[in-house]
Parts: structure tokens; sequence; C-alpha cells
């Protein structure tokens, strides 16, 4: 090749031929330092050997690993086309495209759809970089490949709503119900006590009255008449945590009735605490989603799941969970349930039908840190990474801050998607993640431009630095799709504006429906009933017999 032409740079892949095969290398160094005057060459190049093309009968196929080492004199050339081609040629049908080959426009790059889910994958890079468009073009492809996959998303920033078009069910705080009974003991006191840690002698008092609680209920259930024989909690064989439901007015009640027979003022003062903290948070409507209903009861267990992890899937095989209009105090618990209840059903069900749980902004719930966040949820997500492939529950992680996440949980994913990452720490944990022969790529990280990855693991052929390709505009989520910093000079933003603005904002957090709301001007999806999106109701005030028991007389 004339000079001009040899564009053998760091990064580029050059075939070594072989009396057998074709070994393919990649170029990890280039220096012309002590090279002899009288030698014909330009550079002297290092190179990292990854697999190899061998010459069957009918078709050439890659391999990774390398059988037979090239000797002294085998003659090196840049890859063709074709070789890259039969490199990144789709081995089965369960391959999606996802966008060409930085090297070489003209070749796909596949990534298989199997070993992606199995091994569980990430998603990494800073903002601005491409990654939702990224995540929604990969949960797009996936779609369409594995049309019986159940995929649920945890959407922080509410940008996901209009990707998946009407082949996913999008649930936030006015249409989700979430019975405040599927909460575990450290789940609901993170509820009641607002993230904070509770105070030792209530959280007492509540791990002995739940139980009872739940006994109560279920023997409400199966009887016809309540309060004929009293319940001995050693014998009703539920804990804290097991998901059945109770009522809340059987929990009070219980908690009164232990009050009641209290004569220090002192003692009595935790006990009412307790109860105050109970009404707090069952009365603010920012909770509905949790307590609607919570004195009515019902086993709704079912329906629940059903609903969230779309069983059966009704044409809509995926769920995007909006988080951002949660109270922030709750977000985490929400969570914990959420994966809690998603691995659960996969480990009793015995993976009988698989899910893809999908983390977005995953360092927020599992944290490096072991005093950031809330436990469970990271011992939630930590389980599905470390077990859940095992009972059809894969993970995707997407994050822009690698180094802030779980070392743990990071090191099952198999398959990572590196978008630009400008920060040391977070490329110094890639380093630690990828194999020898593809971190000579990570010095690329920095510079990529928007669109581009670098594609590692079980799901690529070769480490490769690839594109992805474009996405249609009604996929694109929310924050590409609309909101620039530049203001329109057409919107005359005046005190009507702000006065609808701040309606929207008042309405999150009071009883009454909201007029001016985007996201209820469309008719409701009719997918399961009515049932299905109900608007934040008010809530069912106190029980005017609470406090009864507190006037009997002493016995």
């Amino acid at each position: 090749m004339p000079i001009s032409e040899v564009r053998a740079t760091v990064g580029r892949f050059v075939s070594i031929r072989c009396a057998s095969s074709v070994i393919v290398a990649m170029i990890t160094e280039v220096s012309c330092e002590n090279l002899s005057s009288a030698d014909n060459y330009i550079a002297i190049a290092s190179v990292d050997l990854l697999g190899e093309i061998l010459n069957a009968a009918d078709k050439a196929k890659f391999q990774r690993g390398v059988t037979n080492y090239p000797t002294i004199g085998d003659s090196v050339d840049l890859i063709t086309s074709q070789e890259l081609r039969t490199i990144y040629a789709p081995t089965g049908s369960d391959q999606i495209n996802v966008g060409f080959l930085q090297q070489d426009r003209s070749v796909i790059a596949y990534v298989d759809v199997e070993e992606m889910l199995s091994k569980h994958f990430a998603v990494l890079g800073s903002t601005g970089v491409g990654k939702s468009t990224g995540v929604s073009l990969l949960l797009n492809e996936i779609l369409k490949a594995r049309p019986n996959l159940r995929i649920f998303l945890l959407d922080v920033h509410n940008e996901y709503g209009r990707c998946f078009g009407d082949r996913a069910l999008v649930l936030n705080p006015r249409n989700l119900k979430l019975p405040f009974w599927l909460f575990n003991f450290e789940e609901i006191v993170d509820v009641l006590f607002g993230g904070r840690a509770g105070v030792p002698e209530e959280l007492d008092i509540l791990a002995e009255v739940i139980p009872i609680a739940k006994g109560v209920y279920t023997q409400y259930q199966n009887a016809d008449r309540i309060g004929l024989k009293r319940i001995d909690p050693k014998q009703i064989g539920y804990t804290v945590d097991t998901p059945v439901p109770y009522r809340l007015v059987d929990l009070m009640s219980l908690i009164d009735e232990r009050m009641g027979k209290l004569e220090n003022r002192s003692s009595r003062i935790i006990y009412h605490k307790l109860i105050s903290r109970i009404e707090a948070v069952r009365n603010d409507p920012r909770y509905a989603f949790m307590f609607d209903n919570a004195n009515v009861g019902g086993d709704t267990m079912a329906e629940v799941i059903s609903h969230l992890f779309r069983l059966p899937a009704n044409g809509k095989p995926m769920t995007v969970m909006q988080l951002a209009g949660f109270p922030a105090e709750v977000i985490d618990s929400v969570v914990s349930v959420l994966c809690r209840m998603a691995f659960d059903f996969g480990l009793w069900s015995d993976g009988v039908s698989p899910l893809l749980f999908v983390c977005e902004e995953a360092h927020r719930y599992a944290s490096a840190d072991r005093n950031v966040g809330f436990g469970p949820t990271r011992k939630a997500v930590s389980r599905i990474a470390k077990e859940g492939r095992k009972y059809g529950v894969y993970l995707g992680l997407i994050t822009q801050r690698p180094a802030e996440l779980d070392a743990t949980i990071i090191s099952q994913c198999n398959t990572l998607f590196t978008m630009r990452l400008a920060n040391e720490r977070d490329q110094a944990l890639l380093r630690a993640a990828v194999s020898d022969a593809a971190a000579n790529l990570l010095s690329f990280v920095p510079s990529l431009g928007t669109r581009e990855v670098l594609a590692f693991g079980e799901g690529v052929a070769l480490p490769t630095r690839l594109r992805f390709k474009e996405v249609p505009p009604h996929q694109l989520p929310r924050g590409e799709a609309t909101i620039s910093s530049v203001p329109s000079v057409t919107s005359g933003h005046d005190m009507h504006f702000v006065s609808a603005v701040l309606e929207r904002w008042r309405g999150a957090t009071s009883q009454r429906d909201v007029p001016n709301d985007p996201v209820f001007s469309a008719p409701p999806a009719k997918t399961m009933s009515s049932v299905e999106a109900p608007m934040l109701q008010p809530s069912m005030g106190l029980d005017p017999d609470r406090f009864s028991l507190l006037k009997k007389p002493l016995r």
C-alpha cells in the first residue's frame, strides 16, 4: 500500500496470515523510535491477539482465543471488510442490530441478546453523550427480538414515557397501586420515619403488632364473626415480613390496646408518637398509592404483581415506572419493594417467565458507600445481580458514575456499553472490570464522540468501538427530544403560565385533581379495567372509634 493509505493506528484491527488460520489482532501501540535508518519500515506496532478466523470446509468462522500462534515471517495486513463481516456476522437469529463499526461503517455491529441478557449488561457514560437514547435503542431492539420478554424500567427522570409507544405501560404515583402491606419491615419503617433511622422503642412495638395484625385479618377473613377468640401471637405463624394483607385500623387498635394498659405516662408517649407517625403518613395524599383502601383490606397481591410485571402482557410487555413524582423520602423503599418482588416472583416461579429489570441512575440505589442510600435496596439489586439469571431475572444498569456503584454489582455485568467518561475514578474502575486485551481500548473513553460506544464482554464478538444507529424521533427520550436551554421566543411566559405550573406543583401534594396536568389530558388506556389508573383519592379519615379501648374501665 502507498504510505498515505497505511492508516495502521492504535485501535485498528490487523490480520496475521498463518498456515491454517488468520489471527485477528488489535494494535495497542505504535512507535517510530529506535528504527534503523537502513530499514524500509515506517513504524513498529505492538498488537494484542484476540481470536482467529478458521477456514472451514463450507465457510470461514471466527472464534475467540488463539490456538496456533504466528511464527516469524507470517505476513500482516490491515483487516479487510470481508474479514470484519466474518467476525461480526450474526451467529443465530438471536442477534440485534445496534449500529455499525467505527472502523468500517459498512459492517453492522450485532449484539447477542441471550449472552447480553442472561449475564446482565450495563450502559455507562457521562451526561449528554446519548446514554438515554442508547438505552431506548437497546430496549426497543430487545423487544423486537424477544417479544415475550417482560421489561421493567425504573425511569428516574420521567424521560422514557413516549419511547416505547403502546408496548409499554407507564406507571406513576397517580395510577400505581402498591399496598403498604407488601413492604417488608425495613421498608415500611423507612416510609414511616421518612428515610431516617427508626426509634428503637417504636420499632419494637411495630415488630410485635404487625404479625398480630396480619393474624387478625386472616382470622377475620376465615371466620364469620371476629373477637370470639383471643389470638396468641406465637400461634399465628406470620413474621413481620410475610407478604399477607393487614389493615391499618387493626394495627392502630392493637397499638391503642397496648397503650391503654400502660399507667406510666412516659411509656404512653412512645405509643402516642407511633400512632401520630402512622396517621401522618396515612393521611398524606402523596402516599395515596400505598395507603388507599388501607382500612378496607383485600388480598390484591396477585393483581398488583400481574399489573406491575405484565402477566399476562396484553400486548404491553414493558412497564415504565416513572419515579420523579414520588415523595423523595419513599423512592428508595419503593425501588426496594419492586426489586425484591421481581426477584422473589422469579424464584418461586422457577424462572418460567423471564424479566429484564433495568435500573436508570443505578448508583442512587446501589451505592459503593455503605453509608449512602437505603441498605435493603442495595441488597435487592445485588441479589438480582448475583443470582437473578438462575431464575430468569436479568439486570440492566445505566449509570453516569460507575465508580460510585457497588463494585460487586457492576462486576456481575458481563456486557458493558461504555460511552464517554471523563472522570478518572470511573475509568480506573472500568480497567479493573474488563480483560487485558480490551483494556488498551479504554484510553479512547475520554475522547469518544456522541453516540460512540466501546462494547466489551459476552454480548459482542470482540471488544469493539461502534456507533449506535439513529433512533427514530418518536423513540427519543424526552430530555433529548424536547428540552432546549434556549427559551422559545414565541412562548409568552406570563402569570397564567406560572399559575398553571403552580397548580400542577400543588396538585402533587394535595387531594384535588389537577386540571392543568398534561399527563391526564389524554384518555386513559383501556388495558385491564377502569381500576387500572385511578386518580388520587381523598383519604378516608380517622376511625372515630379508635380510642374506644382507652375509655374502657381497667379490670
